[in-house]
C-alpha cells in the first residue's frame, strides 16, 4: 500500500478514479493537469496567476534548465522553486524526450547520451545518474526516470532494444537515489513505461518497473507522431499491469477530449503545451471546440470567449477586443488567451474530479466528448 497516493473514488463504468497524491510541498488532487514551465516559467503567466488559476503543480524541463541557465546558477540561487518564485510542487521530466528530439545531434551509448546542446553546439552528456543529480539540484518534488523515447514508426526489434536500454537506465536511477544519504524527505520517483506501439513490450516494461518499486508510473513515448488510436492503445497496453495504489501519468497529452478519455482509461496526471502554445497563435479552447480569434467573424463580437467561463479574460474582455489585440500583435492578447486556456484545462480537471465524486463521470464523459469539435464553427 502506497503512503503517498490514495484512491478516494471510482467510476463504475470505466477505469477513471479520483485520488490524492501526497508530495513534500503539499497534496495534489487527481485527476490533475500540470501547466508546462519548460524554462522555469509557464509562458506568459506569473506564479501569482498560476495560484489564482488554482494550478496545483507545474512541470519543469531538466534538459532546458541544464543548458540554460545551468545548474550553478540555480544551485546558488536556492533551487528552482526560489529561482522562479513558485512555492507549489514541481515535476521535472528527465531530459529523455528532449534528447530524443535532438536526433541529429546525439549519440546514445549504454552509459547515457552524448549530444550537442541546441543553443551553441557545446558538447554535453546526460545519463541516468546525471539526470537524477540535475533534478536533485533543481529541487524537484516529482522526479522522472531517465529513458530513451523511440521514434514512430519503430520496428519491434528496435523498440525492444530501446526498452532494454531504458530499463537498465531506470534501475540505475533508483540505485543513484539509494546511495544518497542527505537529510530531508526525498522527492517522489516515477518510472516511465516505454515499448512503442507493441502490447508485449508495453506489458514487459510495466511489469519490470513495478518490480523495481517506483512511487508512480508514467506512460511515455506517446504523442510522437502516432495516430490517436495508437496513443490510446499505449495507455491501454500499460495500465492493466500497473498497481492500483500508485499514480499514473500520461506524458505530453493532450487535447481536451483526449484528457477525458485518458482519465476513463485510468490515468491520473497530465501535462501538455497546447494551452499556452495555441494561445500565442490566437486560438482559444471552449467546451464546444477551439476558436481561432483571428477570424474576421469576431470583429464585432461583444461576447466572451466562452459564455459562463469565470476566467479573467472572459469576465472582462470581448472576442472583438481579443481579436484586435492578436491582429495588432499586442502581448496582452496572447496573455489573456493563455490565461483562458489554462483556466479551461484546469477547470476541466476540476469538473472531472467533481463528476467522479458525484458518480456522474460516465454522463460527463459522454456529453463532453460528444459535444467537442476540434474547430468550432462560428
Amino acid at each position: 500500500m502506497s503512503a503517498n497516493f490514495k484512491v478516494t473514488g471510482r467510476d463504475p463504468f470505466s477505469s477513471a478514479r479520483r485520488g490524492t497524491l501526497k508530495t513534500r510541498r503539499g497534496p495534489i488532487e487527481t485527476p490533475v493537469f500540470m501547466p508546462v514551465g519548460t524554462q522555469g516559467t509557464v509562458k506568459a503567466v506569473s506564479p501569482r496567476e498560476l495560484h489564482e488559476l488554482r494550478a496545483q503543480i507545474i512541470l519543469g524541463n531538466t534538459y532546458h534548465l541544464f543548458v540554460r541557465p545551468g545548474l550553478d546558477v540555480i544551485r546558488k540561487l536556492g533551487g528552482l522553486h526560489k529561482f522562479m518564485g513558485w512555492d507549489g510542487p514541481i515535476l521535472t521530466d528527465s531530459g529523455g524526450f528532449q534528447v530524443f528530439s535532438l536526433a541529429k545531434l546525439r549519440k546514445i551509448t549504454p552509459e547515457g547520451v552524448h549530444f550537442q546542446n541546441h543553443l551553441d553546439g557545446t558538447p554535453c552528456f546526460i545519463g541516468p545518474e546525471t539526470s537524477m543529480e540535475i533534478q536533485q539540484v533543481l529541487g524537484s518534488d516529482i522526479v522522472m526516470a531517465f529513458d530513451e523515447c523511440p521514434p514512430h514508426p519503430c520496428t519491434h526489434e528496435a523498440a525492444a532494444k530501446s526498452l532494454e536500454l531504458t530499463l537498465a537506465w531506470e534501475q540505475r536511477c533508483l540505485d543513484w537515489w539509494a546511495r544518497q544519504n542527505g537529510g530531508g524527505e526525498r522527492p517522489l520517483l516515477f518510472g516511465i513505461v516505454q515499448g512503442s506501439s507493441y502490447a508485449d513490450l508495453r506489458a514487459k516494461s510495466a511489469r519490470e518497473l513495478v518490480a523495481m518499486g517506483w512511487d508512480g508510473y508514467a506512460v511515455g513515448g506517446v504523442s510522437v507522431g502516432e495516430p490517436e488510436r495508437e496513443m490510446m492503445q499505449a495507455v491501454e497496453f500499460a495500465v492493466p499491469h500497473l498497481p492500483e495504489d500508485r499514480p499514473r501519468y500520461a506524458m505530453g497529452l493532450g487535447t481536451p477530449p483526449q484528457l477525458v478519455e485518458m482519465v476513463a482509461r485510468g490515468i491520473d496526471m497530465f501535462d501538455c503545451v497546447l494551452p499556452t502554445r495555441v494561445a500565442r497563435n490566437g486560438t482559444a479552447f471552449t467546451a464546444a471546440g477551439t476558436l481561432n480569434l483571428k477570424n474576421a467573424c469576431f470583429t464585432l463580437d461583444a461576447g466572451p470567449i466562452e459564455d459562463g467561463c469565470q476566467c479573467y479574460a472572459c469576465a472582462h474582455f470581448s472576442r472583438a477586443y481579443l481579436r484586435h489585440l492578436i491582429k495588432a500583435e499586442e502581448i496582452l492578447g496572447l496573455r489573456l488567451i493563455t490565461l483562458h486556456n489554462l483556466h479551461f484545462y484546469l477547470n476541466l480537471m476540476a469538473e472531472m474530479r467533481s463528476a467522479l465524486e458525484a458518480g456522474t463521470f460516465a454522463a460527463f464523459r459522454r456529453e463532453f466528448v460528444g459535444g467537442y469539435r476540434p474547430h468550432q464553427q462560428d
